[in-house]
């Protein structure tokens, strides 16, 4: 009878050490079976700074510098990142954004990169544009290289410009980098220092730049701006938006991480935002030096989850836009499985990982381009084609010197 009893605790006890093993999502089938897209890699401006954008003296198969190259995203099991356009804002607005700067012609450039690599990386690389050309990628055991472009400073301050980038692929535009620009105020330099507001949000322009957005299918992204301009966008956009690389700001109260309420009015419940939030890997946005770590990230991951939903959460790691060391563990893009091993340990399951994975991300893409098919189709709505009210070069003949009436 005692060694029944004994043997009886024993298996008790196994099976309360063995049965959460058992049920844990493992982070490799996870990652096999459902594409890992991060909404945030900077890889272009690497390849700029160090390589002049001569793809020809690239070794992408190999190991670059920073924290992306094919290896380690196979690797990682990605199944593809958004490639992100990006040139440095300059002006705070006290030119009016009238100043002249060569931020479109470098933002081409930093969008060519991207749309070359398959040429020079044909085995491993593909563009993607929807959620369907992702998944066919995955399917193919090709990486997505999608485009989006960080900052409407790039613009140019025409809508001609983003309906121009949309036909060459860029599928996501965020509003504002560091500084404020003529369509939104910014939320202020990644040091923390938040920027006086200029706009007080969206400007009317800004309105004007979201409603175009939604007519070509272009997702609206939030990371970087003032909790206004993002409250306000919110408000005005009628497809799903995200924060493609920002944290909560009640776990590391940075500027740049999105605050309760914001994080409240994108919950699943009914009449409520759909946003997802593509969370950091920066160690500047997850926490104090001590707390830059893989659990603090998962903080980061739980806390959105809490108030909005586990449907409302994504991967933006933000990779190649800042220098090393990153977190140690999330470091570079091999170390993707640590995080989800680490929410795994927590409870998350398969399909809830998997929605972190990229699900998540694909359904908001998806609603998207539903959007912008019922406001082209349905409402026949058209281009915007009025010019921003503050432009002073257009409707004036050039001097007469260079340009004859009718020649």
């Amino acid at each position: 009878m005692l060694a029944f009893q004994l043997a009886a605790k024993v298996g008790l006890a196994l099976r309360s050490l063995l049965v959460p093993l058992l049920l844990e999502a493992s982070p490799e089938a996870v990652l096999s079976k459902h594409p890992l897209i991060d909404l945030h890699v900077d890889l272009p401006i690497v390849l700029r700074i160090l390589y002049s954008n001569n793809l020809s003296k690239v070794n992408y198969s190999g190991t670059l510098p920073g924290a992306v190259d094919l290896d380690r995203l196979r690797r990682g099991k990605s199944a593809g990142f958004f490639s992100i356009a990006f040139v440095e804002c300059k002006s705070d607005g006290g030119d009016g954004f009238l100043s002249p700067t060569d931020s479109v012609r470098d933002t081409l450039e930093q969008i060519d990169l991207t749309r070359r690599l398959p040429d020079y990386f044909a085995q491993d690389v593909a563009l993607a544009t929807t959620p369907a050309s992702v998944r066919s990628n995955f399917a193919s055991d090709k990486i997505s290289h999608l485009i989006g472009i960080e900052g409407a400073h790039s613009l140019g301050n025409s809508l001609a410009s983003l309906r121009l980038y949309h036909e060459l692929g860029v599928r996501y535009l965020t509003l504002t980098h560091t500084c404020h620009n003529a369509f939104a105020d910014s939320a202020g330099s990644t040091t923390n220092e938040t920027s006086a507001p200029l706009h007080g949000g969206l400007s009317a322009y800004g309105l004007r730049l979201i409603d175009e957005m939604n007519r070509l299918g272009m997702i609206v992204d939030l990371s970087h701006t003032s909790d206004d301009t993002a409250r306000q966008a919110l408000a005005r956009s009628e497809a799903p938006v995200i924060f493609s690389h920002s944290g909560a700001r009640s776990i590391y109260n940075h500027i740049r991480n999105v605050p309760d309420d914001i994080l409240t009015s994108i919950s699943e419940g009914k009449g409520q935002y759909e946003a997802v939030v593509g969370i950091p890997f920066l160690p500047d946005f997850v926490g104090s030096a001590p707390d830059q770590t893989v659990a603090r990230v998962a903080d980061h991951v739980e806390h959105v989850a809490a108030l909005a939903g586990r449907s409302r959460v994504a991967i933006g790691s933000d990779f190649d836009g800042f220098l090393p060391p990153g977190i140690e563990g999330l470091d570079d893009v091999s170390k993707y499985r640590n995080l989800f091993a680490e929410l795994a340990k927590r409870g998350w399951s398969e399909n809830e990982l998997a929605g972190l994975a990229s699900g998540n991300f694909l359904r908001v893409f998806q609603k998207v381009l539903d959007v912008s098919e019922r406001l082209q189709k349905k409402r026949k709505k058209l281009p915007d084609m009025k010019p921003w009210s503050n432009r002073t070069d257009l409707g004036k003949i050039p001097r007469a010197s260079t340009f004859n009436v009718g020649n």
